[in-house]
């Protein structure tokens, strides 16, 4: 009960703290910071657009998070989500230059299908140069993320581009056919549900499965693994090729549900806002569902301060960036017993010694 309770507490306390925070660098701003905190609230879930919205950009967030979450179970620390999805989107738009797709539903499954591979591929590659080539992956796969965003400028530039794409660069739309619609008639995209079920089958593989809890075991105790015989390499690459999979998944709904074609649009930074969901959720995959919606509500919000009281849209990545230094900054106080701070705070700081009677020396007779 006691780990439950911090596991919840620490994460909602680096929040509030986080927000606290906020508000006084928007009062050097100028600004009040409970309008603040008001229109963060009100942008974020104050009505059913404000939901809509914080709806679509947790879908993302939820894929994005689990590039993150899944290989860290492993033992990885894997950062280059942005990059798995950046290809994920550029293999959705180009697959239709490649073969013809039926305008139906098998259609959006094999552009979505072809995102995630290419996600798998690129996250997998990290995992690869971190067994075999001994390359720390949290390096190598920031790196190759901004590999990824060059290659993906240079093809939707290029060689992919559409010619009536004059001012602003990008493919060929989908065929509507195949594009991911609204659910149940609302502006909310199908692919929140696939993220949904993406998180709450991730979880259950990992509580509920053979290969879950190998992978689990690798990441607690390396050597361990290693003397029952479990192959550690092969998990590891596993691992970040699920990770990458559901980050090139995240890119391919964007396309197909929100940009319709691949630009420069998509690299909106979902694949850093990830890793901060994934933390705050500590790897859980069925905790990324809330924290995701949290955290999309932060992004929808944005554009209502800049409306109401002039901030920039952008001021809400400095409310993320804070949040992620607090919620790493509280994981050195999950060992910690509260009683015993607490004691420690409140106790005298020295003890004032009582004078001792100098010893005495005994005759040898004695």
């Amino acid at each position: 009960m006691d780990s439950l309770a911090k596991d919840i507490g620490l994460p909602v306390a680096a929040i509030a703290a986080a927000l606290l925070l906020f508000g006084l660098f928007v009062a050097f701003a100028g600004v009040d910071p409970v309008e603040v905190w008001t229109l963060l609230f009100k942008g974020a879930f104050g009505d059913w657009f404000s939901w809509q919205n914080t709806l679509q950009r947790a879908a993302p967030l939820m894929l994005t998070a689990l590039c993150v979450a899944i290989p860290a179970r492993a033992g990885l620390v894997v950062i280059g989500g942005e990059g798995a999805l950046v290809l994920g989107g550029l293999g959705c738009a180009a697959l239709p230059y490649l073969v013809p797709l039926p305008a139906n539903a098998v259609g959006t499954v094999l552009v979505c299908a072809a995102g995630a591979v290419c996600g798998a591929l690129w996250i997998a590659l990290a995992g690869w140069l971190r067994q075999y080539r001994g390359i720390n992956e949290t390096i190598s796969s920031l790196l190759l993320a901004y590999v990824a965003i060059g290659l993906f400028k240079h093809l939707v530039e290029g060689a992919l581009r559409d010619p009536a794409s004059l001012n602003k660069p990008s493919t060929l739309p989908l065929d509507e056919g195949i594009r991911i619609t609204g659910m149940l008639g609302s502006d909310v995209h199908w692919g929140l549900a696939i993220g949904v079920v993406a998180c709450l089958g991730f979880w259950v593989w990992l509580r509920s499965t053979a290969s879950g809890f190998s992978v689990r075991v690798v990441g607690g105790n390396p050597r361990t693994a290693q003397l029952v015989g479990l192959p550690a390499s092969r998990l590891i690459i596993v691992a970040c090729a699920l990770g990458g999979a559901c980050a090139g998944l995240a890119g391919a709904v964007e396309v197909a549900a929100v940009h319709t074609n691949a630009n420069a649009s998509i690299i909106a930074g979902y694949g850093y806002a990830g890793i901060l969901v994934a933390f705050m959720a500590r790897h859980n995959p069925l905790a990324i569902v809330p924290v995701a919606i949290l955290f999309g509500g932060f992004g929808a919000a944005g554009s209502l301060l800049q409306r109401r009281v002039g901030l920039p849209d952008a001021s809400v990545l400095v409310l993320q960036g804070i949040a992620f230094v607090l919620i790493l900054a509280s994981e050195a106080l999950r060992h910690v017993d509260g009683k015993v701070l607490l004691g420690k705070l409140f106790s005298r700081p020295y003890e004032e010694l009582e004078p001792q009677p100098a010893p005495t020396l005994r005759s040898a007779s004695a």
